[in-house]
């Protein structure tokens, strides 16, 4: 099989951010299956839950982060983990970061975010609404805006999870990857594919 160009760039910014990132993250474990299977059958379920904030989210928050300046504020709009990886990765770098978040997320999750400095901003009941106030707002503020799904240097950080898979246990024969969010799937892929071509 051979990969696009697009999926191998997709790959390579995974290498660029995996080593801007990797001192910041923690190596997460890859935990073998209790299922008994055929004879030469390995099951490991590579459990990101285990980094930091709970969620693979940290790893794109990082790699976005460390691409850009810290002279320019960033804002986002989330329902939860995308806000409190990028308000712990901002913590980190010292960027300014402002979260839009929908009134309906967590209250859990809005303290842990407010708790890490971050301006927060309720808006709407709706994720969507909360997002295009965000891309409002950073246009008439001139910040950054940084999607929770939709920016390359995102989907790297969050594909450096496979690169980090592969460190571990690298005489993988599949991968199989759950279908949502996207970015794991796209980027996972793309990482597998540079490493195994």
């Amino acid at each position: 099989m051979s990969a696009s160009s697009t999926v191998l760039q997709q790959a390579a910014l995974s290498v660029s951010a995996y080593s801007r990132i990797k001192p910041w993250l923690s190596p997460t474990p890859c935990i073998p299956s209790r299922q008994v299977l055929t004879e030469k059958t390995e099951l490991y379920y590579k459990a990101d839950n285990f980094q930091k904030t709970g969620s693979f989210k940290f790893r794109g928050a990082l790699s976005k982060l460390t691409s850009m300046s810290t002279d320019v504020p960033a804002i986002t709009a989330s329902s939860g983990n995308h806000g409190l990886g990028l308000s712990t990765a901002a913590k980190l770098t010292g960027h300014n970061l402002t979260v839009v978040l929908p009134e309906t997320v967590a209250r859990e999750k809005l303290e842990k975010i407010k708790a890490l400095g971050v301006e927060t901003i309720l808006h709407s009941n709706d994720s969507g609404i909360a997002e295009q106030h965000a891309q409002k707002l950073a246009k008439e503020q001139g910040k950054i805006y940084v999607s929770p799904y939709n920016d390359p240097q995102i989907i790297a950080g969050q594909g450096t999870l496979a690169i980090e898979l592969l460190d571990q246990l690298p005489r993988l024969d599949v991968v199989y990857v759950q279908n949502e969010p996207k970015q794991i799937s796209k980027n996972s892929y793309s990482s597998v594919t540079i490493r195994f071509d």
